[in-house]
């Protein structure tokens, strides 16, 4: 049983070869965030989009994205896997593109938080349980800790998230 097993994930892993190196793939915006030179009010944003190559066919990367009120950048948090950065650490807390394509797949808007004050104090919680993160320097595709363990700790001791990641956000229960 295990030989089938291995032979189908090799078939699996091949068919989901192709000449375009992943590296080279859109990381633009997708739209979906407020422009911040259009919008003072704070918005946090938890997005999901399919993973790159065969394993894209059931398994999403998940990230938050966070503005505060009348601040002109979005604050990325989400942890990535050694192909993907250099050095240690996996966590990455930075200014970026919040609503970026994840190596050309589109992503979805998982959970939407705008407004004000409130929301301001949601994305201080949302920043102390990213810091508190237990695997900075670990990244594990099967069974975790990876990108959506990440999402699914600062989840619970953010209980006013309300989130719940979908099934395909593999290692969110690690």
């Amino acid at each position: 049983m295990q030989k089938h097993l291995l032979i189908l994930l090799l078939l699996l892993n091949l068919t989901g070869c192709t000449t375009k190196f992943w590296r080279s793939t859109s990381r633009e915006s997708a739209g979906i965030a407020p422009v911040p030179a259009h919008t003072t009010e704070a918005v946090l944003h938890v997005y999901g989009a399919s993973v790159w190559g065969v394993a894209g066919l059931f398994a999403i990367h998940t990230w938050i994205a966070t503005k505060h009120s009348n601040e002109m950048a979005y604050t990325i948090y989400e942890v990535v896997s050694v192909d993907q950065v250099q050095g240690p650490s996996r966590l990455h807390i930075e200014k970026d593109i919040p609503d970026r394509y994840w190596y050309g797949a589109r992503p979805q808007l998982l959970k939407e938080f705008r407004g004000g004050k409130e929301v301001d104090i949601l994305i201080e919680s949302v920043d102390r349980a990213a810091k508190s993160y237990p695997w900075p320097d670990i990244y594990n595709a099967f069974p975790g800790p990876n990108s959506n363990t990440f999402t699914a700790w600062v989840a619970k001791r953010v209980p006013e998230l309300n989130l719940e990641l979908p099934f395909s956000a593999i290692g969110s229960g690690y």
